[in-house]
């Protein structure tokens, strides 16, 4: 496939390319599973004559996942799932590297809106979403775009949230796989993932120390598990607060303490959202805050903290790092948010860690061929990421570490598999 020119991406700065290349080459020597698979891509061509539209936080390891299914034969269009996680050098160097991008890091919301847009009207055959962006505007706004759609892949749990809401209302309009419920991902991403990159992205920004502080985790799901586990790990220590009687007393029995947030917020020096809910940190929870509380947030939009009831509550507002705002209120007590609010480990940090993003994105490129392939027979519903690629990623993933597993014995597995045993 020809590159493309320059003028037919959007992009903050061509010339930032280079600087690209070493960021997508660094994370490639680092992810044995998707080099395994782009292998087999360059030989079977599984996507070739189609067009597909990737919606993800725009850094090097999305950009190698980019180029494993444009090396599969697609016309692949790329752009960010947030504004502020886009390297506009990368995308610079997937342009040279023959694939369409629609990013810039930190458009303002029109531009960031007219990049999705710009994505689909290439009509794309598959998609790859985060969050739900694509999908959401495709079912409402752009229906007309729908035509070719044969089915795609979603990335988070906010996205499949969404996607599930449309089916039970009987209006998805194609299969989407449910990437994020694999086992490859949410045991390794949303847990190992989620937890050291928050922690990469929050150090990095406060140049503070965390040892001996009290970390407010709200939200117990697999990435709240990661985040409290890294934190603990630092020195901290840990409140969870939750709404889901399972998850909570998973928390107490992993040694954390256990409150209800109208409590956790008197106690918290750092609070990190991790629910995919909005307004978990809203008015109330801000007028019991110890002065200096940092907030930060690790779910996909930028709503989980509620800026506006901060804003409300606040006399002055300023910059007083790259990356974090001071918000002073109206008896003096200092509140920090980091990010705007946004992803912290990918708006103020590079995102999980490129092994770890090897086994989510293997897993997203065979879902990919696995939706197009089975698209008629798999129905306009969302659809689990099938055990044997889940187990595929896991044994590519196993051999890449020099790790031998054993193997059941035919007696083992007639035993396994009758009821009556002698």
């Amino acid at each position: 496939m020809s590159k493309l020119q320059m003028n037919e991406s959007i992009i903050a700065d061509p010339s930032l390319a280079h600087n690209g290349h070493l960021k997508i080459g660094w994370v490639k020597a680092h992810m044995p599973v998707l080099n395994s698979i782009v292998t087999q891509f360059e030989k079977d061509l599984p996507f070739k004559g189609l067009k597909v539209a990737i919606s993800l936080h725009l850094e090097a390891k999305t950009a190698y996942l980019a180029k494993v299914i444009h090396a599969g034969g697609a016309e692949v269009t790329i752009t960010g799932s947030n504004p502020l996680s886009t390297q506009d050098d990368v995308c610079a160097a997937l342009v040279e590297d023959g694939i369409r991008v629609f990013a810039k890091y930190n458009p303002d919301p029109k531009e960031y809106e007219q990049h999705l847009l710009n994505t689909l009207e290439t009509k794309p055959d598959l998609i790859i979403d985060d969050g739900g962006d694509l999908v959401s505007i495709l079912h409402s706004d752009r229906q007309d775009l729908l035509e070719n759609v044969r089915g795609g892949a979603e990335e988070t749990t906010t996205g499949i949230l969404r996607l599930k809401a449309l089916e039970k209302e009987g209006k998805l309009s194609f299969p989407m796989v449910a990437v994020n419920d694999a086992y490859c991902k949410y045991l390794f991403d949303n847990r190992y993932g989620t937890g050291q990159s928050v922690w990469d992205g929050i150090n990095r920004t406060t140049n503070l120390v965390v040892a001996g502080k009290t970390v407010v985790v709200i939200g117990y799901g697999w990435c709240g598990k990661g985040v409290a586990m890294r934190a603990k790990g630092l020195g901290a220590k840990v409140v969870v607060a939750e709404i889901d009687g399972i998850k909570a007393i998973e928390a107490y029995m992993d040694g954390f303490e256990v409150m209800p947030m109208a409590e956790a917020a008197k106690v918290g020096d750092y609070f990190v959202t991790v629910t995919g809910n909005r307004d978990v940190i809203r008015g109330e929870h801000y007028e019991v805050m110890k002065d200096g509380a940092i907030l930060s947030n690790a779910g996909h939009f930028d709503i989980e903290v509620n800026k506006d009831e901060l804003d409300a509550l606040s006399k002055h507002k300023k910059t007083v790092r790259h990356n974090i705002e001071e918000y002073e209120l109206q008896d003096g007590r200092k509140i920090y948010l980091l990010a705007e609010g946004r992803l912290v480990n990918l708006a103020a940090g590079d995102g999980h860690p490129a092994e770890i993003m090897d086994m989510t994105f293997a897993l997203q490129a065979l879902s990919l061929q696995y939706a197009n392939e089975n698209a008629k027979q798999l129905g306009s519903k969302v659809i689990s990421v099938p055990y044997e690629i889940d187990e595929k990623v896991a044994r590519i993933k196993l051999q890449s570490l020099g790790i031998g597993i054993d193997s059941l014995t035919g007696e083992q597995q007639a035993y396994l598999d009758s009821w009556s045993h002698s």
